[in-house]
């Protein structure tokens, strides 16, 4: 820690103690990323000099719901575990269980589960991964609204196998919207719940909750969803939905591939008409707007690249500035925390070559 005039500062630093005013007022916090616009602010209000972190020691790391090994490890369990019982139609599916065990497990153990935002990057994703991530967010989301173990439980098995039923056609599904489907291909990919429910309907071990997880995922409350256009939707669905549209739409599973910030769209646009508001709010409190690598255009006109979240702040993460307003290069390193910047917000997703 060191202290510094403020007409010494130049952007990027990071804040080792509060700012606070002649009168009291708290201008910015400890950990606030100086912005220029910021100086501006230090001075006007007739801050002379303060005190900044040496170093800086932001990095660009994602925060993941699931241990990359644990994530890694579980896929393949899933991937032989399903290959096996659709292929051979054995007893292996049971090991389900324990994979979402370890899965609720990580969670439980490596997580400030309150607290943390997580990155969930649009990627095109296999079934296995998808499984796993609907899963994990699933488990949060039951978690964050204090729902019962066992209860709990039966969801992180009943997402890893939502979709299991897509095992069993033989329809394009990806990145496709249901208009880019003949009449006949789209009855035959919205049959995937199904199939998936009978193939899983005589097994003993699993929950009635997870079974419904699988046939009603699709279902929405206005009674527009399927295979049965039901409105009486039980809560543990309501939760997988939610978690499965918005992973659906990033990966291109049944829908045209979009950017996480657009996917977020959907589900408040149509929260207490398709999904849950409850549970839509509460999961948009974890899931970051734009994940960490993410480039973004400012308000300012700036390019920047998301490097860390905030936490409580799932819209406004810690980036990193790329461009000035002309798109040159910034050739020293700054960093800005949206959560701390008032007058600085994003205004769009760029392509990483933009």
């Amino acid at each position: 820690m060191k202290s510094v005039k403020v007409d010494e500062l130049t952007g990027g630093e990071y804040l080792a103690k509060p700012v606070i005013t002649e009168n009291g007022q708290k201008l910015f916090y400890e950990g606030t990323c100086v912005h220029p616009m910021q100086i501006d602010r230090l001075k006007e209000n007739g801050i002379l000099e303060v005190s900044i972190f040496e170093e800086d020691l932001i990095k660009q790391e994602p925060k993941e719901i699931i241990q990359e090994a644990v994530q890694a490890d579980c896929q393949k369990k899933i991937k032989t575990i399903l290959d096996n019982y659709v292929c051979k139609d054995n007893e292996s599916l049971r090991e389900i269980e324990k994979t979402a065990e370890v899965i609720i497990e990580d969670i439980f153990q490596n997580s400030v589960i309150a607290e943390k935002v997580y990155d969930i990057k649009e990627r095109s994703a296999d079934l296995y991964d998808h499984a796993i991530t609907v899963s994990g967010l699933s488990v949060i989301t039951a978690i964050k609204m204090n729902i019962d173990k066992n209860i709990v439980h039966s969801i992180g098995v009943g997402a890893l196998l939502h979709d299991l039923g897509l095992k069993y056609i033989s329809v394009e599904y990806r990145d496709r919207e249901p208009n880019d489907f003949t009449p006949d291909n789209l009855f035959e990919f919205r049959k995937h719940t199904v199939y998936g429910f009978s193939s899983v309907e005589k097994e003993s071990w699993m929950s009635s909750a997870a079974k419904k997880i699988i046939l009603f995922h699709h279902e929405r409350l206005n009674g527009t969803g399927y295979p049965l256009k039901q409105t009486m939707i039980p809560p543990e669905v309501r939760i997988v939905s939610v978690c499965d549209a918005f992973d659906d739409m990033i990966c291109g599973i049944g829908h045209k591939q979009v950017h996480v910030p657009d996917a977020i769209e959907h589900l408040k646009k149509y929260k207490d008409v398709y999904y849950d508001g409850r549970i839509v709010d509460i999961f948009l409190q974890f899931v970051a707007t734009y994940p960490v690598g993410t480039v973004v255009q400012l308000t300012t006109g700036e390019q920047a690249i998301v490097v860390e979240q905030n936490e409580h702040f799932a819209d406004s993460p810690i980036v990193r500035l790329l461009k000035d307003v002309n798109g040159n290069d910034y050739k020293k390193e700054k960093t800005v925390n949206l959560a701390e910047s008032r007058e600085i917000g994003i205004e769009k997703v760029l392509k990483a070559e933009e």
